[in-house]
């Protein structure tokens, strides 16, 4: 995942004032193919900062054992001691099922919206059609959620 402008300091400015209160939305780029269909690399996302996060949102957290890294994933469900996360692509790997539960505060941010950006292939009048009608999304909190828990 890459930022398009800053990512906010993770120390707060003022007691119980956290990047959240300072820049509560900001634009991330995907990378990597971990939450296909849902996200593609190269999408962009709307994010908040702070927000609430509930089952089958998709959030932006920092990883547990590398945490200087953002990654985007689907959360499944609040355990003790944070979120059981999950990709979309269950061949992609590098969510929960390999690292565990996610500490609550390595959890950032809440995904509001992804937008798709043309390609330069989308040239012909129907190509840049269909991107029009699909480009800006909300992102769907019970999307695949439901569906992978019932499989396992």
């Amino acid at each position: 995942m890459r930022e398009v402008p800053e990512l906010p300091e993770l120390t707060p400015e003022q007691p119980g004032r956290g990047p959240a209160a300072r820049v509560p939305f900001q634009v991330v780029e995907v990378t990597g193919p971990s939450m296909v269909p849902t996200l593609h690399h190269g999408d962009w996302l709307f994010v908040q900062y702070g927000a609430t996060v509930h089952p089958g949102d998709v959030v932006i957290l920092r990883h547990p054992f590398q945490q200087d890294l953002l990654i985007v994933k689907r959360a499944a469900e609040r355990r003790r001691g944070g979120w059981w996360v999950l990709a979309d692509n269950t061949f992609a790997g590098g969510d929960s099922t390999d690292y565990g539960t996610v500490p609550e505060e390595l959890v950032l941010a809440r995904v509001r919206a992804r937008y798709r950006p043309l390609k330069k292939d989308q040239r012909s009048l129907w190509g840049v059609a269909t991107w029009a009608v699909s480009a800006l999304r909300p992102v769907s909190a019970a999307r695949s959620v439901s569906r992978r828990l019932r499989a396992r």
